[in-house]
């Protein structure tokens, strides 16, 4: 299925698709969110979004949330009441903050020493759910874009869906530093998979710290707050080896990079690599940086 591309972008973003359009004039971004409850903010790809440029299909396993989701999808957005995972029927925990439930159990040893958690995570009722292998998905069409946040089940996720996670060109994952589920896989662990599918680390995109119990600290918001809990962390198909890549992949990540996280440094090389390969406009690299340094004052090195 092509997704046809948007004409509503305009500014910087308008000019980034034009130099990436002779790349990739057939499909609009490809976007796969796991875990799309609603309550958890703007998702990062929402700028792709509100420039015609991308698709959304999304995954969210709790009924409320999915049939909010469904409510309020534009024409771009697909929401589907999915959980993905290996496949298997696992028990989902739905607890009293919607976006702590989970296939796996919340972590009463850690929830225990953090303000907040104990009520956060406490289960309200346990259903029984058939989880969806990413890799078995018909729906999904294409992925160019994974935002993901499924409540320490990231890594099932990854493992179970190796083929088309082969066609993606970055990642947003939510890794935990502490274990607020049993059984929740390391951040180490997560690294190790996404590595070893050809992704590299490039960025956090939010990064939290948890207030620590008994003692309340009061005196400015996050004083004193200094545990680590979990982020979002922002992997890349490794740039490093672009032969790897296919044109419109790397088109693809420029614009991501370009438009949801300001990353005009990488965004800049891909669009040079482009160019050498003649899959841009030769002075598509020029005008990238014209319509860069007139917008940010941006000036390459040497």
């Amino acid at each position: 299925m092509v997704v046809g591309r948007g004409q509503s972008a305009s500014g910087t973003e308008a000019f980034i698709w034009d130099a990436v359009n002779g790349l990739r004039a057939l499909d609009d971004v490809l976007v796969n969110d796991f875990g799309a409850n609603p309550t958890e903010g703007t998702p990062a790809y929402r700028p792709l979004l509100d420039l015609g440029l991308a698709h959304v299909t999304g995954f969210e396993p709790l009924p409320e949330a999915c049939a909010a989701l469904q409510a309020a999808a534009g024409p771009r957005e697909t929401y589907l009441p999915h959980a993905v995972g290996d496949g298997a029927v696992h028990l989902f925990h739905v607890c009293r903050a919607s976006t702590m439930s989970s296939v796996l159990r919340p972590a009463a040893r850690t929830l225990g020493v953090l303000h907040g958690f104990p009520e956060w995570g406490e289960i309200v009722r346990i259903d029984s759910v058939a989880t969806r292998r990413l890799d078995d998905i018909g729906e999904i069409v294409g992925l160019d874009f994974v935002k993901i946040d499924v409540q320490g089940a990231e890594l099932m996720v990854f493992e179970h869906g190796r083929t088309k996670l082969a066609q993606a060109v970055a990642i947003q994952t939510e890794v935990s530093f502490l274990e607020l589920y049993d059984g929740q896989p390391s951040f180490a662990a997560i690294d190790r998979e996404l590595r070893g599918q050809g992704f590299v680390p490039h960025m956090w995109a939010e990064l939290h710290n948890a207030g620590v119990a008994p003692l309340t600290v009061s005196a400015a918001p996050g004083q004193g707050r200094n545990q680590l809990l979990e982020g979002d962390f922002v992997y890349v198909r490794d740039f490093r080896y672009p032969e790897r890549m296919t044109d419109e992949q790397i088109k693809c990540l420029a614009l991501v990079l370009h438009t949801v996280y300001g990353s005009i440094d990488l965004a800049f090389r891909l669009v040079l690599l482009l160019a050498e390969r003649g899959a841009v406009a030769k002075d598509a690299p020029d005008a990238y940086f014209a319509a860069m340094q007139a917008e940010l004052g941006s000036r390459p090195a040497g």
